[in-house]
């Protein structure tokens, strides 16, 4: 079914809406430090609501949406794994406090100031491919899923020629990123983001009450009940036969979100934007109220679907959809596109314009935070260590737009040229780890240890690269050519057959697990074995007598259990409400996860297993309270964040503009020991 007349008036006004708000900012984003970082004057609710849409793109929900069809509410269960690192990333704002209190407006900056330039230069080019690697195949994904959603064709007649869709939606999405970020750099981005995320998570929670009330419970839970033996979306131990999302798959998230905090560059400019590291800290504390909203979404959405595609009563309705991905030889093609062709003919008239809208703002604002993370990483961090002397800021803020407009039209030529052979989820891990494997020690080490040395941060850097390039390399290869070539002899049969082993043993996120972990060895082991280092830490964050902003009783020791946590003279009253009731919600279902697991492991080695039934009545009471509690943070995170954008405008326009402060680091400035 292709959207209405009325469908398209909703999405032609929400575009119109994000470009008035755009061409408002660019009054705002004066200076290279509002272009980059807007200036550093974004308070938590502002920098949570847009950082959480900013990576909220549809490439990010599509993948979610096949996670969601395979393994159903599993997902939540092991995902619960992850509570210990959201604990420990919310209390001691885990570096992200520590990385604002530098004042760097990119990582590559910091490297320099706590490594050196030439690591510097090093780091930036390798985030830069990786990450318009890894963004590359981003308006592909999302091309297809407009394309199928809207029920669009492959060519349209215009002046008398026929105009291939897929590349034309392509450049109708980034051209709007582009827009965006030309229009006032951060800024911009950050108000349409904020605007987008108010919407978009507002959308999503009304489509699940929407679709439950289509798709009541018990039609759910018999289209789970029919998954085969040792795929369950309902029993967590019933996993022996998932391939790509099972236990090792969620163990090894947990892992990443505590090692890869904020080391993935696509949205840098949020981690530099917060109006001081406590404003930073509140930030980090809040975004996994956000991350709930969007976990329901993309459980409800795919199990609504699937329900659609095999129960009984919906076979006519679904005949078209399952005919057309019947005709898709290509699994992963076929898992990309089954939600969009779905909801095509799921959504009425309507609401089938506000999730069209949605999730062009989740497009848009994923778009044009990583053209403005990549496009800036290069001149930033690739161009401006080689320079003597600062660039005159218009000079500096057109090479900044330029080169974003660079990376949109690389990304353009990337998604036209690539095949889909794997996940989305396998691609995104494995190729974000060319840079964050390595990266992740030097971060932690770098900001925590006074040890850590230069030679250790290249030593990981490099490991880093090493593996995560050999998975992206291994990944890419056909897999039929490699078995053909590994049945012969000589070093061309070895050198296949240990890639066919690789691919055929290991996942696109085993393999990031392994490069992560050889990093850290490389790190602590050169630090530990090389030439000693003793860094003044408190020099490059600005800490006692090199302060510049901030409390300075901060500064005092901690004595109290409380401030040892990180919680200190920083956290007021409604601070320390917010931080309390925030952790206690991982602190509960952490509980539960541990005694629940250890218990259905003692009801399996009784023979008694716990039902998929039992199991199905937990997770309808858990979709009710995550769905009430849903619609309480978008009230909530919409007001505080209104509040915040009226006091960051009021801040911008009073505020001058420092010509200086263009992320060149100069002799004034902490260096290397």
């Amino acid at each position: 079914m292709t959207p209405s007349a009325l469908d398209w008036s909703i999405v032609a006004l929400f575009v119109a809406l994000l470009i008035a708000t755009a061409w408002f900012a660019n009054s705002l984003g004066r200076g290279v430090a509002g272009f980059l970082s807007a200036d550093r004057c974004a308070g938590r609710y502002l920098v949570s609501v847009a950082y959480n849409m900013a990576q909220v793109g549809v490439i990010t929900l599509v993948w979610y949406f096949q996670l969601g069809y395979d393994v159903g509410f599993t997902q939540i269960w092991w995902g619960y794994m992850e509570g210990p690192s959201l604990i420990l990333l919310a209390i001691t704002g885990w570096v992200i406090y520590r990385f604002r209190e530098t004042r760097a407006m990119t990582l590559a900056q910091f490297f320099e100031l706590r490594y050196s330039k030439r690591f510097r230069i090093l780091s930036g080019i390798v985030a830069f491919i990786s990450g318009i690697i890894n963004y590359g195949i981003f308006p592909g994904v999302t091309a297809r899923f407009f394309i199928a959603l809207c029920g669009l064709p492959d060519e349209f007649p215009l002046l008398g020629a026929s105009i291939p869709t897929f590349p034309t939606v392509m450049v109708f999405l980034l051209a709007l990123g582009i827009f965006m970020i030309f229009a006032g750099g951060m800024v911009s981005i950050i108000l349409t983001d904020f605007l987008q995320g108010v919407f978009c998570f507002g959308t999503f929670v009304f489509i699940c009450f929407w679709l439950l009330a289509q798709f009541p419970w018990p039609v759910l839970e018999r289209a789970m009940l029919a998954m085969p033996e040792g795929t369950s979306c309902l029993d967590p131990l019933g996993l022996k036969d998932e391939k790509n999302f099972g236990i090792i798959y969620w163990a090894i998230s947990a892992f990443i979100l505590f090692y890869a905090a904020r080391a993935w560059q696509g949205d840098q400019g949020y981690n530099s934007a917060p109006l001081n590291a406590h404003e930073a800290r509140m930030a980090q504390i809040l975004n996994g109220w956000r991350y709930r909203v969007l976990m329901l979404v993309t459980i409800i959405v795919p199990l609504a679907v699937r329900a659609f595609l095999t129960q009984p009563e919906y076979a006519d309705a679904a005949a078209p959809v399952n005919d057309a991905l019947a005709q898709i030889s290509n699994e992963s093609l076929r898992s990309e596109l089954r939600t969009p062709l779905a909801l095509s003919l799921m959504l009425p008239a309507g609401i089938m314009g506000l999730f069209i809208a949605a999730m062009l703002g989740a497009a848009v604002s994923t778009d044009e935070a990583y053209l403005h993370s990549w496009g800036s990483i290069f001149i930033q961090d690739v161009i401006l260590p080689f320079r003597k002397r600062h660039f005159e800021p218009r000079t500096h803020i057109r090479l900044l737009k330029l080169s974003a407009l660079g990376v949109a039209i690389f990304a353009f030529m990337f998604s036209l040229l690539y095949k889909p052979n794997q996940y989305i989820a396998m691609f995104a891990s494995i190729t974000a780890t060319v840079f964050v494997g390595g990266a992740g020690a030097a971060i932690i080490g770098g900001l925590y240890w006074r040890r850590g040395s230069t030679q250790a941060a290249w030593g990981a850097m490099l490991t880093g690269i090493v593996l995560a390039a050999l998975g992206v390399i291994v990944y890419q290869l056909d897999e039929e050519a490699m078995a053909r070539e590994s049945a012969g002899s000589g070093l061309l049969a070895a050198t296949a057959a240990t890639a066919l082993w690789l691919r055929t043993t290991f996942t696109g996120q085993e393999m990031s697990f392994i490069g992560m972990m050889s990093a850290c060895i490389v790190y602590v082991g050169v630090s530990l074995l090389g030439p000693r280092t003793d860094f003044d830490l408190d020099r490059m964050l600005h800490r006692r007598r090199w302060r510049v902003e901030g409390d300075p009783e901060i500064d005092k020791v901690p004595t109290t259990i409380a401030e040892k946590l990180g919680i200190d003279c920083q956290f007021k009253g409604w601070d320390k409400v917010v931080t309390l009731v925030t952790l206690a919600w991982p602190l509960v279902f952490t509980g539960v996860f541990l005694v629940g697991t250890g218990y259905a492991i003692w009801r399996r080695s009784t023979g008694d297993p716990i039902s998929s039934q039992s199991w199905s009545t937990w997770w309808f009471w858990w979709m009710w309270l995550i769905l009430g509690t849903s619609v309480v943070i978008v009230v909530w995170f919409t007001i505080g964040g209104i509040r915040d954008v009226i006091r960051m405008i009021r801040i911008l326009r009073s505020r001058a503009i420092d010509n200086r402060d263009d992320g060149m680091v100069v002799a004034d400035e902490p260096r290397r020991q």
